[in-house]
Parts: structure tokens; sequence; C-alpha cells
């Protein structure tokens, strides 16, 4: 915490005073004419402490910022492999090698943690393959196409990794916690809507382009979005990737018409 500068009472930190000492040291490459015989309460070293303050409040911060993303990194790893009811706030705590009281400092529930890992992960799909997949340089129907190869390789990359297939966070959520937890599939609900805009963008701009006839695009981007979901569920099931592969490309003769 902060020192308090009380006239002729003022004690100096031990690590306070190897960093004035360097504080004053770069002072007088800068100024010559910079006093070098400084009282702990004169104006410079008062100078220093607020200084000293303020690198301890920012380093603070850094490290609050880390114990956050810690609990964020297990949090989402762990909800991704085994689910929500499993993974409980003492184990996420033993391997962000946290203590209680710094988890509930940044989330006062599970729940606020399970929205924010919802939160951070939809972002990083949204920013990674997904973004890369619907580049609106490639054809429509060939970002489609990309989606499917992107979600095969990542699942596939996975099981030779850990052995298993992860399947989709959100499905996997949606299908344990929708039942139970209402604040819970309502984020859940938000992030297939906007997957849904997705292929509902991409369907609109294919039409305009002639590039398929005419249909109901919003209705054939939620089965699209349908299908999708389905199909990592069952490779899920099979713990085989390869199901992604074969069923895959069928997605883009999905047609609700008008």
């Amino acid at each position: 915490g902060a020192f308090l500068i009380v006239k002729g009472t003022q004690p100096t930190p031990p690590f306070f005073t190897c960093f004035l000492n360097r504080f004053h040291a770069l002072r007088r490459k800068t100024n010559p004419f910079y006093r070098t015989n400084y009282h702990p309460l004169d104006k410079n070293n008062t100078i220093a402490l607020e200084f000293y303050r303020s690198v301890k409040y920012h380093l603070s911060m850094t490290v609050a910022i880390n114990t956050r993303d810690r609990i964020i990194d297990v949090a989402k790893k762990r909800f991704h492999a085994r689910g929500y009811a499993d993974v409980g706030i003492k184990e996420i705590c033993e391997n962000a090698k946290i203590q209680k009281g710094s988890f509930y400092h940044f989330f006062p529930s599970k729940e606020k943690l399970a929205l924010t890992v919802i939160d951070e992960f939809a972002k990083d799909w949204a920013d990674g393959f997904v973004a890369e997949a619907f580049d609106p340089a490639l054809a429509p129907m060939v970002r489609i196409e990309y989606l499917i190869d992107a979600a095969y390789f990542w699942q596939k990359s996975v099981k030779e990794k850990n052995g298993k297939i992860p399947g989709c966070l959100f499905g996997n959520l949606a299908l344990e916690v929708s039942t139970q937890n209402d604040v819970l599939r309502a984020k859940l609900n938000a992030v297939f809507k906007h997957a849904k805009s997705r292929f509902k963008h991409t369907l609109d701009e294919a039409v305009t382009k002639g590039d398929i006839k005419p249909l109901n695009t919003e209705l054939t981007a939620e089965a699209m979005l349908a299908y999708l979901e389905g199909m990592i569920l069952l490779a899920k099931s099979e713990n085989d990737p390869e199901v992604l592969y074969k069923l895959g490309p069928a997605i883009k003769t999905i047609r609700i018409e008008l």
C-alpha cells in the first residue's frame, strides 16, 4: 500500500529506499543541478514517493489482470472439456494458483465466471477462424465451406493432442444448463443468434450475386447453424472428427424456400 508522509515520523521502507536511490540517480543524469543531499521529507523525495506509488499501482493492476486472465483460462479449458456442473470454484482456484478471496474479487459467483468465459470464447472464435472463414474477399458459399473445414481441422487437432473431441463449448453448455439456468441460456442464445446472423448475411450476399436461387435466408441460416452444431455433437459422441469431414459438404444443400 502507499506510505503516508508524516513530518518527523516518516519511515523509509527498505524497497522504497532502493527505488529512491535509483530515482535520484536517474534525475541527476538528466539534470546536473539536481540536489543529491536530500532529506526523506523534502520536496524531491515526495515527488519520488508519489512516482513510486504510481509504479506500485500499475504493477498491482498488471497482477490483477493476470490473475483474472488465469481464472478465465483455467475455467475455459475445464468448462469446455467437462462441463459447467462438474467444475467447482475450489478446483479453479487451485489450478489458477489463487486464494478463494481473489476469485470472489473478480467474480461474485461461478455463474458470473461462466458468463465471462462464454463472452471470451465467443470473442476468440469471432476473431479467429470464424473471421477468416467469413472473409468478405471469399465468395459467399466458399465461406461456408471454409467454416466447415476450420471446424473439422480444429476438432481433429484437439483430439490428436488430448485424445478426445471437445465439441462446441456453446453447444455443450446449452445441452447442460438450458433447462436449469435461464441467465446462461440467454447468454448462449445470444451467441447462437450472432452465429446465425453470419450465415444469413452470407446467404443474402449469395442471393444478391446470383450464386444461389432466392430462398428464406433467415430460416436457412438457422437450419445451417443447427446442422453444424448437430454434426459437432455427433462427432463428439463418436469421438471422431471424420464425421465433420464426411457430413460437412451437405450443409450447402440446405434450403428453406420462401
